[in-house]
């Protein structure tokens, strides 16, 4: 069964090119990726509960998103793959799963990992990329050196019976190593945003002979996306004037990196999902492109949204505000209004999403006691 259309893989091209850039920019491996390490105020209370201003433009001061509770919920603690299965992936290979009792998921992302989770399968994972860090998962082997370069001789350690990969993660030659050894890999689409969650979940799913598992996991998910992106509508502004305006800065500051996120990169979509306006789309800002002075002060953004890491590689808000000079000609420069949100998983569209809507809106709208 066909995963994705020749179509869509070749509309990807872009996306990867940037992906390729972006992993060049990482930070280095880490040991215990994903779990989150901050409290939010709001935890436990209901959106439609919270004590919400009906101002939220003109909040000050930074905040920082976590999901309460960062592990993932598989939809069956029984399943069985139905083998063999033989599936023709992102880029036109046609692949036969015979084994998926070693299974490694790798990504720039860490949704692959996730997902595999999701579905029931996570006791049959046997390494992680340097994304793949929540706590079912963080004491999984690495495969992964110098942020998101595949080690093959630390894959072929680890006698995988399958491997799903995307094109975010490299470098290619290690993936072509792998199927010259004889491991069946699958490669899925790069593509990561709201709308094509369900396609990751089912190409996930095919390939790994628990297509009946793929389909609840999808009911779930669009069960939950719905629910809390309607929670949120309920509780922010309708008129668009009073709508935050947000833009996502992507920053490796060791390596001299800013980019701006705009329309199709992924952060378009979670910030029109929390009912803020996205405004690097609103300038005509397309994918993942380098940031210049003038793009952002033309912006405008009341609310800087960042990855924790990329925050830190800067030294802080203060730290952001010398480097890049325009920050401070935004308004959210002028009132400290960044947030924050842990790398491995402020990007990671798949089981958590639902859960990384809520954090965000939480941190833009209702940032309680958060100081700097």
């Amino acid at each position: 069964m066909r995963l994705s259309s020749r179509r869509r893989w070749l509309g990807a091209t872009v996306v990867i090119a940037l992906a390729a850039t972006l992993t060049a920019c990482s930070t280095g491996p880490t040991t215990n990726a994903g779990s989150s390490a901050c409290d939010n105020p709001t935890s436990g209370i209901p959106l439609a509960d919270l004590e919400l201003t009906a101002h939220p433009r003109e909040l000050t001061g930074p905040a920082t998103a976590c999901i309460e509770d960062p592990d993932i919920e598989p939809i069956t603690d029984d399943a069985e793959s139905q083998l063999p299965v033989t599936v023709v992936d992102n880029q036109g290979t046609e692949v036969t799963i015979t084994d998926t009792s070693r299974i490694l998921a790798l990504d720039m992302y860490g949704s692959l990992a996730a997902t595999v989770f999701a579905l029931g399968l996570g006791d049959q994972v046997v390494g992680r990329d340097t994304s793949t860090g929540f706590p079912a998962a963080a004491d999984l082997p690495l495969v992964t050196q110098n942020g998101h370069e595949l080690s093959g001789e630390a894959i072929l350690d680890l006698a995988p019976t399958v491997i799903l990969t995307d094109s975010t993660i490299g470098p290619w030659d290690v993936i072509l190593q792998m199927r010259d050894s004889g491991i069946p890999v699958v490669v899925l689409s790069p593509e990561r945003n709201l709308d094509n969650i369900d396609d990751l979940v089912t190409g996930v799913a095919e390939a790994l002979g628990v297509p009946d598992e793929g389909g609840a996991l999808n009911e779930k998910l669009a069960t939950d996306l719905s629910t809390t992106i309607a929670d949120i509508a309920a509780i922010t502004p309708s008129d668009p004037a009073d709508k935050v305006r947000i833009m996502f800065l992507y920053v490796r500051g060791n390596a001299g990196i800013y980019y701006l996120f705009g329309e199709g990169s992924g952060a378009d979509s979670l910030i029109s999902s929390i009912n803020a306006i996205d405004v690097a789309t609103e300038i005509g800002w397309k994918g993942m492109r380098p940031m210049t002075a003038e793009a952002l002060v033309d912006a405008a953004p009341d609310v800087l949204v960042m990855m924790t890491k990329g925050l830190e590689s800067v030294d802080g808000i203060d730290g952001l505000l010398e480097r890049i000079p325009a920050v401070a000609e935004t308004p959210a420069g002028e009132n400290r209004r960044i947030v924050d949100m842990s790398d491995y998983e402020i990007m990671s569209f798949g089981p958590r999403t639902a859960d990384v809507l809520d954090a965000l809106a939480r941190a833009v709208y209702a940032p309680g006691d958060s100081t700097d």
